[in-house]
């Protein structure tokens, strides 16, 4: 079965930068697509960050999100990242790694305030 645990989420100001990792157990992260970061904020519903496809196309929910974040992985350690720079109050929202068909983690909450 496979588990995602996300971790590195917190708390920082307003340009401010946060590395998050998604690590992966019982399965190999590179057969794991589609794979990425989804987000939810308090009262609105899920939304993708930005996903990898099985062909290995890089895909953000909007121009906004490509500018700023990066999604990566290492395929030794079985873990996902996601480098989040130039953090918004809007970005607020607990994160959510996904790797595979319907495996998800339990998410990481991050907040952006000064």
């Amino acid at each position: 079965q496979v588990q995602l645990v996300e971790s590195g989420g917190g708390l920082v100001q307003p340009g401010g930068s946060l590395k998050l990792s998604c690590a992966v157990s019982g399965g190999d992260i590179g057969n794991l697509y589609p794979m990425g970061w989804y987000r939810q904020a308090p009262g609105r519903q899920r939304e993708l960050v930005v996903k990898i496809t099985r062909f290995g196309k890089i895909i953000y929910a909007n121009s906004s999100n490509e500018g700023r974040f990066t999604i990566s992985r290492d395929d030794a350690k079985n873990t996902m990242y996601l480098q989040m720079n130039s953090l918004k109050p809007a970005d607020t929202a607990v994160y959510i790694c996904t790797a595979g068909t319907d495996n998800w983690g339990q998410g990481t909450q991050v907040t952006v305030s000064s």
